[in-house]
Parts: C-alpha cells; structure tokens; sequence
C-alpha cells in the first residue's frame, strides 16, 4: 500500500513522536529529567526529545537545514510551553474533547489521506507513531482550537467601514490579481518591556537581518531564532493574495521583489523580517458552488443527542415522502440565520462552511438528504439541490472582503494572547541552565 507519509506527517506536526524503549539507565534519567517548569506543571526531557525528533524529520522532507541540535531544542521546547500553557487554561475552563469527538477527528484525517481507520493506524505504528499517544496529542490540539475560539476568534468584529476602507486600498493599489509566498521572522518584544529589553531585541533583529543579507539561510535561521509561531515550519507563511496580507507588512511586500528581505519591521510584537520568496498571478479560478439548506437542531439539558438525532431521522423520513423541506425547517430548524428562508443557504463556497458540515454536504448527490450529522453548531440533515462551476476570480463579495479582514485579526490576537501567557506564566527553562553543545 503507497503511504500518503506528507499529509499524514502534516495531520502530526503538533503531535509527539513515541521514543524507542529502553531499558538501560540512561532512559530512566531522560524520563525522570524535566525541560522547563510551566506553573505547575512540567514539561520532560523524553517530551521534548520526541518532540524534536519530529520537528527534525518534518524539516527535512521539506528540505531545510537543521540549526544546530541545542539551537533547535530550545525552539521546540518555547513551543511546548505555550502549547502547555494553553492546555492549562483550557482545563480551568472547563474545556473537555470527549471521546465522540475525538473518534470523528481521527476519522477525518484517516478520510483525508484516503484511508480506513484501520489503514491508517497501520500506517502510523509502522512509520514509529503510537496510536494511543497520537489520540491524545490529538485531543490536546482540539482543546487548544476551542480555546483560541472562545478567548480570540470569537471575541473578533469587522465594521462596514473596515470593509470600506479595504476595498477602496485594494483599488488605489491597483494589485488584486497577485499572490505573494511568504518567509516571517520575529524578534519578540515583551509586553511591558523597557528601553533596554527593546533595544536589545532591535540589536538581535539587526545581527540576524545582516546574517540573512549575507546568505544565510532564512529557513533554517527562523527555526534557529523567530519568536513567531510559524517558526519550526521555517517562518513559512504560504501563499496569500494581496487582500490576505497581513495589514502590518502589505504596504512593504507589494514593493519587494522576490528573493527580496525587507528591513525591520516594528510592532508591537517585536522586529519582523519578511522576505519575499516568489510571487504570481492569479488565474481565473473556476469552483464548484453548492446551493443547499439544512434544519439544525442541539441538544440542551432537556433534550439529549440521541433525541435529537431521532427526530432529524423522522423530519428526513417525512420530507421523502413528500412533506415540503421549507416547511419543516422553519418550524424546526434552530438557525436563526436560515430558518426563516426554509433552511435555505444559499449558494456556498467551498471552505465557507466548518468542515464536518462540507464534507456531508459534498457527499450528496442533487436532491440528496444526508443521514443526521454532528457539527460544533448542533445536529444537522442537509440537502443539495444545485450544484454550478463559478468564476471567482477578481470576487469582491462584502463577505469574503470580512473574513479576510477577520483573519487577519485573528492572526494578530492570537499573537498577543500567546505573547500574555508566556509573560504572565511562571517558566523556569531548565534547558537554558544547560551547558551548550
């Protein structure tokens, strides 16, 4: 069987790698050891081993130079502590992944590599994964999703006149038909810091911006030294149009050309180094928009899942013998948004839906009803009734100029949140304490 490795280690790249067992002394004083201390929590040295033997075999399918090895483990293990610390807060909240939901996202991946449960479980024991160890990783990374959810996403507004004012930039620059892939590097400043720790920051900005303009590698340098989150993918940003931009760097990359570094940057954040690493045109995209309606109904303390996924089965049982969709949807359906149109979604782009929700909705063929399904909104039964090929390109729609601008805010939160906790927390980095190698 051909293994889809790439998008299996992709689905992975937050999660542990198992280390071999061992059975001499030295295994026993690597689980013993701690890394760091997270507040009350503490991160191994056998985590943050396996964790680096990821990162390094995640960096080298992508072909990029390895920092040197103690470099590279104090990278990996600030991105432990955040993931730690996230993790935290999410318990105090309450936030809890049951094992419906995780089963559904292990499901997912298994699905998107083109793979049955047990194909997929082959495939990662074979390949040196431990399933049960991956479940929890998993579980973690869909706990701390929610939590950015609830502190950062959903706590993000977008005026009519933020919509506004980009559209009339987009105009005045003149450039709507370009993408721009992109490397990042931050130097990061922290939150109350003073003139010393920020001229510090600028005078290590400065030394890595002169390495790189010298021929250093900038892959391999922002895995060794950026701040930002992207930073053990290489400071990779990929590929965005000029819209998807982030506001702070768009005025700069539009006037780069590719290969180009920029100078410093400054933020809030910290100096950001950006450089352009190849630029295109858009082509004429054709997509396949759905046209479809759906009657959403959740649970509540009254009601439970398995009622509720019962009753969806008798509203679709009804509507194929003959009852009027519309009908029962706004009688039934709890969306406010579409419940008073007959569960009517109108025409839908692909990715404008959260995902469990599309990948029913592709399912159908037109005229379809699906089985009941789950989403993070309730439950659903969905029916397509058309499907089209649509030009998108040069799309201006007030909807996709909102979310563009929604994600770029996101983006900058989620920053600053991440940039709170750390300095907020109590962190001892034993690993600092260490002798280099």
């Amino acid at each position: 069987m051909n293994r889809p490795r790439s998008l299996i280690v992709a689905a992975l790249f937050a999660l542990p790698l198992t280390a071999a067992a061992g059975t001499g002394t030295e295994d026993i004083i690597e689980l013993e050891s701690i890394a760091a201390v997270v507040n009350n929590d503490v991160i191994s040295s056998s985590e943050l081993t396996r964790k680096t033997l990821e990162i390094k075999d995640r960096l080298r399918q992508n072909n990029t130079p390895l920092p040197p090895e103690s470099v590279l483990r104090q990278q990996v293990l600030e991105n432990l502590i955040a993931q730690h610390l996230q993790l935290q807060i999410a318990q105090r909240a309450g936030i809890r992944v049951d094992d419906e939901m995780l089963n559904r996202a292990v499901h997912n991946i298994a699905a998107q590599n083109n793979l049955t449960l047990e194909q997929f479980r082959d495939v990662l024991e074979k390949d040196g994964y431990d399933y049960t160890q991956f479940r929890e990783s998993l579980r973690n990374d869909i706990a701390i999703n929610r939590l950015r959810q609830r502190q950062v996403d959903n706590r993000i507004t977008v005026s009519e006149e933020e919509i506004d004012n980009f559209l009339a930039n987009l105009k005045a620059q003149g450039v709507t038909d370009q993408a721009y892939h992109l490397g990042h590097i931050l130097i990061a400043v922290p939150e109350a810091a003073g003139p010393e720790q920020i001229q510090a920051a600028q005078q290590k900005a400065k030394a890595v911006l002169n390495k790189l303009r010298a021929g250093a590698d900038f892959a391999q340098t922002a895995v060794a030294v950026s701040d930002d989150p992207q930073a053990l993918q290489g400071g990779d940003l990929g590929w965005r149009k000029a819209g998807q931009l982030p506001s702070l760097f768009a005025d700069t990359v539009l006037k780069m050309q590719p290969g180009e570094i920029s100078n410093l940057i400054r933020s809030p954040s910290g100096f950001h180094i950006i450089k352009l690493l190849e630029k295109r045109d858009e082509q004429s995209q054709v997509i396949t928009q759905t046209h479809a309606r759906h009657i959403l109904m959740r649970p509540n303390e009254l009601i439970s899942e398995q009622e509720i996924k019962s009753r969806l089965l008798q509203l679709k049982q009804r509507i194929e013998s003959g009852d009027d969709f519309a009908e029962l949807a706004r009688s039934n359906s709890e969306d406010p948004g579409s419940a008073a149109a007959g569960g009517d979604l109108s025409w839908v782009d692909p990715g404008t839906m959260v995902p469990e929700f599309e990948q029913e909705m592709n399912k159908l063929k037109v005229n379809q009803i699906s089985e009941p399904f789950k989403s993070r909104f309730g439950w659903h039964i969905v029916q397509v009734l058309e499907r089209r090929n649509h030009d998108d390109q040069g799309k201006t729609q007030r909807s996709k100029v909102r979310e563009l601008i929604r994600q770029r805010k996101i983006e900058q939160e989620t920053q600053n949140w991440l940039r709170q906790l750390r300095d907020e927390a109590y962190v001892e980095n034993r690993l600092a304490k260490q002798p280099a190698e």
